[in-house]
């Protein structure tokens, strides 16, 4: 005897009634089951025939389910007839005056169980994937697909059609065998066949046809139901057709079809890709409200969206939060993460994220590192992004062109001019990816900031050759070059390719002039002078006001105040630094103090000075060095004429100049001020425990302020 657990484990030949069901339709998770349809979440494991060819309908249905066969409803029995041809199988069928049983106890360890197990439905769904799997290899005709659907013989069951097409992978074929079996069957619900199509669709990607075979269902007169909707968007998601997704979302109200929270939460995504960031926020407030299943994907939509509207603060955030209800980030939500902090230049969150993704288990990818270079580059951590090009290359990965150019990019900005060239090389030997434009406009900026004059032009050359024009931002950079390496004729004959190529002067290309002039000897500004003026009067007319000895009063002030309302914001401070130092350079302090005061009355310098009880300071940092004397000059008497009219000092006087150097140059303004307060004896000294800050007490302030008898300015 068997205990019950054993008996119900072994039950066998029962009487069941199937439940028609379409294949759930997935945004991601498939759990839409609906009343009148078959839902196979696992397939059974497949045993071997000797025939694929079989009569399904000689199959035995009491045989016992199996329980990897899920979701299996009980709401609609199968047809009658197979009823009775199933009945007068049962082992009590032959006695007429005994009561038929709807199931039998069967020895698990018997023959007889052995051969009921053979005719299970598990051998009948492996039969039906075989149909389908020959479906999918047969020609797309409706000779061969017939010939492949003849073997369900003449009386088709609903349920086997439904499996049939929902193991179905080729478009093309299962469209046909849909129409022979549509053509066959008189099913319960027409639209499961539909679904289970659209659901083939889903899996070869082929949009158009799911929209066809939609109006073919309108034409009929079949009505959609939610998983139709659900699976024409959950095709359109796979497509990458974010629009299309919110369009048949938008239309399932007409058919008064309700979203579950599955589909609300792949809407999400939808929106988001398509571009409706209110819409996919105003969701994902509502799924965390109503607690809706957000998938990975999702997660990584929004993340990309608080990326990009510039809410940085938004994606980490949403990362917490789905720490929190359990999903684990895969690789492609890092790469989101560690691109939109990026994007924020936070390198030290970079780092973090980085850590923790390794620290998951996670290998990085192409797509990680190129986040990391972008992101690097754009905070000019030189030294890390160039560790990531390293491993890349270790890792026998291959960089696109826009990395390789990234990387120039951050050289040029960060002064890295032996790695730049190593990496160019690199790019040249790669055989995957050539330098373009914007190559070779990288490797000529950073050789002219060096002022290597021959490494330029050769440069400029191989990009001739290469069939690149040079456009403005190449010929900025070899008047910066010429101005450096004080060839005042190659300036002008740059400047002159410049208009015959037909190119207008921007801001920072006259800022870039403009620079030149203060690295340019007296007695040849003049050869500057009418390039400045053809490349932007209003700067012609205060570059030669400076140069002339008397001005009418206020009118450098004017025409300065005019040029600097007609510039981009991003170069006043440029503009307004060149044009001091050029006045100094040329020993005209009250002109210098003149636009330095101009600077300040307009908010081109901010923050320039502080005051506390107990220190004032004076904030050099951002200025250029002439900008920087001057604004010391000026600060220096008025402190002389705070102690002439006997207002107390604070205990401290401090200045800082910053602690860092010009990336293609040794001195940064902290050596060059150090020089310059021994000159003028200024008890001004270095603070050891502050970098960049030269401080001094009120007593020996006060006593230099009362020796100095008359203000000088020195220029270095």
């Amino acid at each position: 005897m068997f205990d019950k657990a054993q008996n119900r484990d072994t039950l066998v030949g029962r009487t069941m009634a199937f439940h028609l069901c379409s294949s759930p339709s997935s945004l991601g998770h498939d759990r839409h089951y609906l009343h009148n349809s078959v839902s196979f979440l696992q397939k059974p494991t497949v045993r071997s025939f000797g025939n694929l060819f079989f009569q399904p309908n000689s199959l035995s249905l009491h045989s016992r389910i199996s329980p990897r066969i899920a979701q299996v409803s009980l709401q609609d029995p199968i047809p009658q007839e197979t009823q009775k041809l199933d009945a007068s199988n049962a082992p009590d069928s032959q006695d007429p005056g005994r009561k038929t049983k709807s199931y039998i106890w069967v020895n698990p360890r018997s023959p007889r169980a052995s051969k009921l197990r053979q005719h299970s439905y598990d051998a009948r769904y492996a039969s039906l994937v075989k149909i389908a799997e020959s479906l999918d290899s047969c020609e797309a005709t409706e000779e061969d697909v017939s010939l492949v659907l003849r073997c369900l013989g003449d009386r088709i069951l609903e349920q086997d059609a439904v499996i049939v097409l929902n193991n179905m992978s080729n478009p093309e074929t299962a469209l046909l065998a849909f129409g022979f079996l549509r053509k066959r069957l008189k099913p319960s619900r027409e639209v499961i066949l539909y679904n289970v199509t659209l659901k083939v669709f889903r899996k070869s990607r082929d949009f158009d046809r799911a929209e066809k075979l939609f109006d073919e269902m309108l034409e009929t007169g079949v009505k959609p139901d939610n998983v139709t909707f659900s699976t024409i968007i959950s095709c359109a998601r796979v497509c990458s057709m974010p629009n299309k997704a919110v369009e048949w979302f938008e239309k399932m109200p007409e058919f008064g079809c309700r979203p579950d929270d599955v589909t609300y939460s792949a809407m999400i995504d939808a929106y988001g890709r398509a571009g409706n960031v209110d819409m996919a926020l105003s969701l994902y407030d509502r799924a965390r409200t109503e607690k809706w299943r957000i998938d990975p994907v999702t997660f990584s939509t929004l993340i990309r969206i608080y990326g990009m509207s510039g809410n940085f603060d938004g994606c980490l955030n949403v990362y917490e939060e789905m720490k929190v209800l359990g999903v684990k980030p895969n690789l492609v939500i890092y790469n989101t993460l560690l691109d939109s902090m990026g994007r924020a230049k936070r390198p030290w969150q970079v780092k973090n994220i980085y850590k923790e993704m390794t620290n998951n288990g996670l290998q990085p990818n192409w797509g990680t590192y190129a986040a990391l270079i972008r992101a690097y580059g754009r905070a000019r951590y030189g030294e890390d992004a160039l560790i990531v090009y390293r491993e890349i290359k270790e890792r026998g990965l291959e960089l696109s062109v826009v990395l390789y150019n990234t990387l120039l990019a951050m050289c040029a900005d960060v002064g890295c001019t032996e790695e730049a060239a190593e990496i160019f090389e690199d790019m040249k030997s790669s055989g995957n990816c050539m330098p373009d434009s914007w190559t070779f406009s990288s490797m000529i900026t950073i050789y002219s900031c060096s002022g290597k004059v021959s490494e330029a032009e050769a440069m400029l050359n191989a990009m001739l050759e290469a069939g690149y024009e040079p456009n403005i931002f190449v010929l900025t950079s070899l008047i910066q070059c010429y101005g450096i390496a004080n060839r005042t004729d190659d300036v002008v004959k740059t400047f002159d390719r410049l208009l015959e190529l037909d190119i207008t002067p921007d801001d920072r290309f006259c800022g870039c002039m403009l620079n030149v002039m203060t690295q340019t000897p007296k007695e040849e500004l003049g050869k500057l002078i009418d390039c400045i003026d053809k490349a932007n009067p209003k700067l012609g007319i205060v570059v030669k006001l400076l140069l002339e000895d008397q001005n009418e009063e206020g009118t450098l002030r004017k025409e300065a105040s005019e040029l600097f309302d007609s510039v981009s914001v991003d170069v006043k401070k440029a503009y307004c630094n060149c044009l001091i130092d050029l006045c100094v350079n040329l020993d005209m302090l009250e002109k210098a103090c003149e636009l330095f005061d101009l600077g300040l009355t307009l908010e081109v310098y901010t923050d320039i000075q502080s005051k506390s009880p107990t220190q004032w300071s004076l904030y050099l940092k951002s200025l250029s060095l002439g900008a920087a004397l001057t604004a010391l000059h000026i600060w220096m008497n008025d402190l002389s004429k705070a102690v002439e009219s006997g207002e107390e000092l604070p205990a401290v006087l401090g200045i800082n100049t910053g602690h860092g150097k010009h990336k293609y140059s040794d001195k940064g303004l902290a050596s060059v001020f150090e020089s310059h307060l021994k000159e003028l004896n200024a008890p001004f000294h270095e603070a050891p425990d502050k970098i960049g800050w030269f401080l001094t007490t009120k007593v020996a302030a006060t006593s230099w302020l009362e020796s100095r008898s008359s203000p000088e300015l020195v220029a270095a």
